[in-house]
């Protein structure tokens, strides 16, 4: 079983930074995928970024170049570095972990989530 607890969000203006983290806990050398989701009032959630065991990143059209994702192997915490926040990335966002190496950001793959952190961006 896996653990995940994200923090870090909150509220900012247009145009302002936040930066989620996720600590992970538990049987973590079973995963081999981390990604960061979102889900906006209204509509469905939708992959952000992901990063594999192997180091390849993926990210979403609509953050690339504006978010960065990470992740620190030696205390099991993954990241995501939000630059240039709109409100149209206001959001509940949630850490995920899949057993598999894949970095499509397909729901079915990820088998452990976390209970999310609100970002709200205002105008």
């Amino acid at each position: 079983q896996v653990h995940l607890v994200e923090s870090g969000g909150g509220s900012v203006q247009a145009g302002g930074s936040l930066r989620l983290s996720c600590a992970a806990s538990g049987f973590t050398l079973s995963i081999r995928t981390l990604a960061w989701f979102r889900q906006a009032p209204g509509k469905e959630r939708e992959g952000v970024a992901s990063i594999t065991t192997g180091g390849t990143l993926y990210y979403a059209g609509s953050v690339t170049g504006r978010f960065t994702i990470s992740r620190d192997s030696a205390t099991n915490t993954l990241f995501l570095q939000m630059n240039s926040l709109k409100p149209e990335d206001t959001a509940m966002y949630y850490c995920a972990a899949s057993p598999q190496s894949d970095w499509t950001l397909g729901e079915y793959l990820y088998k452990y989530w976390g209970q999310g952190t609100q970002v709200t961006v205002s105008s």
